[in-house]
């Protein structure tokens, strides 16, 4: 059962040395399969994440750099897939990404089965691609079965496995990868979890994702008001629930959205641990 935690690049020199510490109380306590590194927006953040995984590879850790097809070129992505290959990192993320304000188009590829297949031609046996996966349906898609159809090219194009946006609703990803399986879909594919550590970040980060948030769990976040240590609470209990319910339905693993941060995960895991040891082993 696999356990994964995505990052993202700091933005100065402390922002890398906290950024070592977490990854270090990661390593010792909860020995995660690998890390992911976000890449930003039309590339804004291609140099953070080349460094970041870097050091995550230079420490023994594996990692797992997103790939984007925003702004990129064949050229591009051949010169990123050459440098992490000479790293030694096995593990790619690749996705579509969404075009950041202003920008008018993507790059050579417009979507992201098209960079699975360039991928998978340009070093066919080298990396483990991994692609997104919305159990609650993509905020762009014109509708539920388009959004499945294309989660199915993806697959089709030769990705590994997948890691979902995250939810709150277990009934969503287990409809949705039935749904997949119906179309011949038999890859595994991770939930996504993100931990509850602030109402207004959540609220925010699931308009602009389009993750919806419950309204019994909407309404007892407001209740909390600016209660801080009772938002945390709360919301380790409402994560680690949800996560119980999704392995014990048979989910192949978890994979934390961490924000950059150690203790609300960590929490979440030790408390799964007692019920599922077999946690990434």
């Amino acid at each position: 059962m696999e356990l994964s935690i995505e990052f993202f690049p700091p933005k100065s020199p402390e922002g890398a040395l906290k950024l070592k510490g977490v990854q270090e109380q990661f390593a010792s306590e909860l020995r995660p399969n690998f890390y992911s590194v976000t890449f930003g927006a039309g590339g804004s953040t291609q140099e953070g994440t080349i460094h970041t995984v870097r050091a995550i590879h230079e420490a023994g850790y594996q990692a797992a750099p997103h790939l984007s097809c925003v702004g990129s070129s064949r050229e591009n992505i051949l010169k990123l897939l050459s440098i992490y290959k000479e790293m030694g990192v096995k593990r790619i993320v690749a996705l579509r990404g969404d075009l950041p304000s202003g920008m008018g188009q993507y790059g050579e590829f417009h979507h992201a089965n098209e960079l699975v297949t360039f991928i998978r031609q340009s070093m066919p046996d080298w990396f483990h691609i991994e692609v997104a996966a919305y159990p609650e349906v993509h905020p762009q898609a014109s509708s539920s079965k388009a959004d499945l159809e294309n989660f199915a090219r993806k697959i089709k194009s030769g990705a590994d496995s997948a890691i979902t946006q995250y939810f709150f609703n277990s009934d969503a990803y287990f409809h949705f990868v039935d749904d997949a399986n119906k179309l011949g879909v038999d890859v595994p594919i991770v939930p996504g979890i993100m931990p509850i550590t602030s109402s207004t970040q959540l609220m925010r980060f699931s308009d602009g994702c389009g993750a919806e948030i419950p309204r019994w769990l909407r309404k007892r976040l407001e209740a909390y008001g600016d209660d801080t240590a009772s938002i945390k609470a709360y919301g380790i209990e409402v994560v680690t629930d949800l996560c119980d319910q999704l392995l014990q339905g048979g989910a192949p693993g978890l994979h934390f959205y961490s924000l950059n941060q150690a203790q609300p995960t960590m929490t979440i895991v030790n408390n799964l641990k007692e019920l599922f040891p077999k946690i990434n082993s």
